[in-house]
């Protein structure tokens, strides 16, 4: 038998409180369907399971309600808490954690991704095309990153790239724009123009 790999679980992020955006960035619509509901359905396509990370308040949000849940269980800001969260639910299992922020995501990209997986390794990741630093909201994070995710958060540092670049991790060059992402009305209303303009 070929090496044992944890099975693929999905985790998208819908858990972020959109400061900058001034609204719910989960909720905002390209091509006229919200970017959660369609980042939840390219996760779908390529994982075991899915699930939906939500803040305690945002369970039952009608955007969110009707998805599988993983609430978070740590008091954390940002996407650690969903990441920990999932991994103490679900220790047996890979996470190819994503953002529900990414409009220019496909399915491909994703594929390349997990074609990429190394068990072995703490993370498969993409290298930004912003800084060259790993991307952590789109990557895999196989079980064996929990124990470093878990020290940090316990020493207070909640910032899951520095737990990739502190791990040692399969890093992939940065997939063209396919992960630039949207936080303020101004982004967003270019990446609408760019999204609805006839080609």
């Amino acid at each position: 038998m070929s090496e044992q790999r944890a099975p693929l679980y999905g985790l998208l992020l819908s858990g972020g409180a959109s400061q900058r955006m001034r609204q719910d960035k989960a909720a905002l619509a390209y091509r006229g369907e919200p970017q959660l509901l369609r980042a939840w359905r390219v996760l779908k396509a390529v994982t075991e399971r899915t699930y939906l990370s939500v803040r305690d308040s945002q369970r039952d949000d009608p955007l969110r309600a009707g998805l599988p849940q993983i609430v978070d269980s740590y008091d954390a800001i940002g996407p650690v808490a969903g990441i920990l969260s999932a991994q103490h639910l679900h220790p047996e299992a890979a996470w190819l954690v994503l953002a529900c922020d990414l409009p220019l995501l496909d399915s491909g990209t994703l594929r390349r991704l997990i074609d990429a997986r190394d068990p072995h390794a703490a993370a498969t990741a993409f290298t930004s095309s912003h800084d060259g630093l790993p991307e952590p909201l789109c990557a895999i994070w196989e079980p064996s990153s929990h124990a470093l995710l878990l020290q940090r958060y316990q020493d207070g540092s909640y910032c899951p790239r520095k737990a990739l670049i502190q791990s040692a991790i399969k890093l992939l060059p940065a997939p063209g724009d396919a992960l630039d992402n949207v936080n303020t009305p101004e982004e967003r209303e270019a990446m609408q123009q760019r999204l609805e303009s006839p080609a």
